[in-house]
């Protein structure tokens, strides 16, 4: 029987609920050939959504390929190409004499090799026989969009954890030589490639795509918009009545609140109450479910507040205690933050640890909601609002 919660891998088809506004625009703009960006928190359906919607136009007799690769690993230029040119070809290939040949006919005059040790030990395919230049950049982004064409049939490639491209030696150099191809290249070939561009570290994505800007116009966004009440609790109460359990939708309220509607918590959440009812579930169940849940990711909680500074952790409380306007003399001098230029630091400090951001009226908020909860409740041991 198929586990009524599930949080342990992404989910298509029946389990994927909510979402069918954004899947439905993801699909529409892949149909026109457009660019995608996906930036949000870690856990919030990012993946279900791309799978998601791949399936469902695969279903509707859609002809297309697809392959993803991650940059969750990628720290080196020469990585990040090699890994986009392998998962490229391999959609084009099945062996080593013809990735061998793809690599000699589509790579020529650029520093990538087919290296059949490297096929054989490891699985990949290429390695850069020197530095890589703005030749080796042009060439691999290029790669996608003239197997397409070779082929005759779309390709949709979904970079994931895309912000870990800044972590490389070279991350301007390659956002701009990137952008810059999708720019020039010729309208008979825009439409047979399209790329997806996810990432899970929401301040990062925003210095790469609002700040800096380096895809003006080139991607569009596809932004997750909370799942409504209505319905979460729907699948709740389904889940536990599949297993013959009743829980009060009064109760739900206080679960979608707490979690923000982030539906990966609300299943483990969910879950582990499963585990722990055989009947009606009560208040005193929940409880018990939500000690478990903060035990699971308690460590990791502790381990971003301790590298924390005294000053960051001073602007945190100022933020959990409902507080907007960091920068007046009231805070600063309640708060301990020193000055007004020591806050801009420290808001920007908790940005880049994937913290806090800011909504458009310069709000903050937390990334996580279990670690607000566990912030407000058991770091600053304030009662739970």
């Amino acid at each position: 029987m198929d586990a009524p919660f599930i949080y342990h891998k992404y989910v298509t088809g029946k389990s994927f609920i909510g979402r069918k506004s954004e899947s439905t625009a993801l699909a529409n703009l892949l149909r026109q050939g457009e660019n995608i960006v996906l930036y949000e928190p870690p856990k919030t359906g990012k993946m279900s959504l791309l799978q998601h919607t791949l399936m469902e136009m695969k279903m509707k007799g859609e002809q297309f390929s697809s392959t993803s690769i991650s940059l969750l690993n990628i720290r080196e230029t020469a990585d990040l190409l090699c890994s986009l040119c392998d998962a490229v070809l391999k959609t084009a290939g099945n062996s080593a004499h013809e990735f061998s040949s793809l690599a000699g006919r589509l790579l020529g005059g650029s520093h990538f090799v087919f290296d059949p040790d490297l096929y054989e030990q490891e699985g990949r395919l290429l390695r850069l026989n020197a530095e890589p230049d703005n030749e080796d950049i042009r060439i691999a982004f290029t790669l996608p969009y003239r197997i397409a064409s070779e082929k005759g049939e779309a390709l949709i490639i979904t970079i994931h954890e895309f912000q870990n491209v800044m972590q490389t030696e070279d991350g301007d150099r390659i956002c701009r030589r990137f952008a810059e191809t999708l720019r020039q290249m010729p309208q008979e070939l825009r439409r047979s490639c399209r790329f997806i561009l996810s990432g899970s570290c929401v301040n990062a994505m925003k210095d790469i795509f609002q700040y800096h800007n380096y895809f003006n116009r080139l991607v569009e966004r596809i932004e997750l918009l909370p799942i409504d009440d209505k319905t979460i609790i729907e699948h709740i109460v389904k889940g536990f009545l599949n297993g013959g359990k009743v829980i009060d939708r009064e109760l739900l309220l206080g679960v979608n609140r707490l979690f923000r509607c982030n539906i990966w918590y609300i299943n483990h959440f969910c879950a582990i109450c499963d585990s722990l009812s055989k009947g009606y579930i009560m208040g005193p169940t929940l409880v018990e479910a939500l000690e478990m849940l903060i035990s699971i990711h308690e460590p990791r909680f502790q381990a971003a507040m301790n590298d924390l500074t005294t000053f960051q952790v001073r602007l945190l409380r100022a933020i959990v205690d409902g507080n907007l306007k960091f920068s007046s003399s009231a805070v600063i001098k309640q708060y301990g933050l020193s000055s007004s230029a020591n806050v801009r630091r420290l808001k920007d400090a908790l940005c880049k640890k994937e913290i806090i951001s800011f909504n458009e009226h310069d709000e903050p908020y937390f990334l996580d909601p279990l670690l607000e909860y566990w912030v407000r409740t058991r770091f600053f041991a304030l009662k739970a609002e």
